[in-house]
């Protein structure tokens, strides 16, 4: 049954699984990637005489989106249009798939360089979230999600992520579809109904609203929050230490819903599925590309 709670934090303390975006939610990538972007095309739009790139275009035409999406929402707010070339394009390549690759390298250098903390706060929801029982997954356009947690010292905590490169190989539609976050609830063995999307971003926000999931929890961290109400949050909060208390202090179970998993376990098939067989998760590969 569909929780009969209101669409507020009191839905933290009863559904079965948190979903989590990375970048701006667990960890403060999202400050890196603004200032990959930023190099990118403020170094390329003045090279080819269009007006700057600023913070607002960031979270307009590129926040939360799969990075080759991102490329192409801005140069089309841009009026400008590429050809789409090839994933191996070299950064050098004056295609849509080259300029992300070039902005894919300025990320993992900085990354490389500097490394990343988690938000505390995250940290301490997401640990008291996985003490209560409660399932956790990552779900990211992001193609280097696994080396961001990596880096973060969260790796461990995840046995499912969705990213950017499960959702290319698989053919997964990027945010703001919400495929990437109902594919995240399928192999936790839950249905959207059961599971809380934590995000960040607009794109993110409205995948969460469009999957019919349990709760939406906006975190803003620049985004805004009218923005993210806007786009289908339920809740908004600055800091995810806000709601910890909201998670309660014991679960009577952190079983699913029989009929709920049935459900689940039918919508799609579940050969990439390692809920099934009990061993973690390795669809998402250690050496797969940053973006969004």
């Amino acid at each position: 049954m569909a929780s009969t709670l209101p669409r507020d934090a009191s839905r933290l303390g009863e559904l079965g699984a948190l979903l989590f975006d990375l970048d701006g939610v667990l960890t403060p990538t999202a400050e890196v990637h603004m200032r990959a972007w930023s190099r990118l095309f403020n170094d390329w739009f003045d090279a080819h005489g269009l007006a700057p790139y600023t913070d607002a275009d960031y979270f307009e035409h590129v926040d939360g989106r799969p990075r080759y999406d991102g490329v192409r929402a801005m140069l089309a707010a841009r009026g400008v249009e590429l050809p789409e070339g090839t994933d191996d394009d070299s950064a050098d390549a004056e295609t849509v798939r080259g300029l992300g690759n070039r902005k894919n390298a300025v990320f993992a250098a900085e990354l490389d360089e500097n490394g990343v903390e988690p938000y505390p706060g995250s940290v301490e929801f997401l640990d008291r979230a996985i003490a209560l029982g409660v399932k956790v997954a990552v779900v990211s356009s992001s193609r280097n999600a696994v080396p961001v947690l990596v880096a973060a010292g969260l790796r461990d905590r995840f046995d499912v992520i969705v990213d950017g490169a499960v959702a290319a190989a698989e053919n997964i539609a990027g945010k703001p579809a919400p495929d990437t976050y109902l594919e995240g609830a399928r192999r936790l063995g839950l249905t959207a109904a059961d599971c809380v999307v934590v995000e960040d971003a607009t794109s993110g926000v409205e995948a969460g609203r469009a999957g019919s999931f349990g709760l939406v929890l906006g975190v803003d961290r620049g985004t805004g929050r009218d923005a993210l109400l806007r786009s289908g949050a339920d809740v908004v909060v600055d800091d995810l230490q806000e709601v910890v208390a909201a998670l309660g202090s014991a679960r009577a179970s952190s079983s699913p819903d029989p009929a709920r998993t049935a459900e689940a376990d039918t919508a799609t098939t579940s050969s990439a599925d390692t809920t099934n067989t009990g061993t973690p998760d390795t669809t998402s590969t250690e050496t797969a590309e940053a973006q969004p």
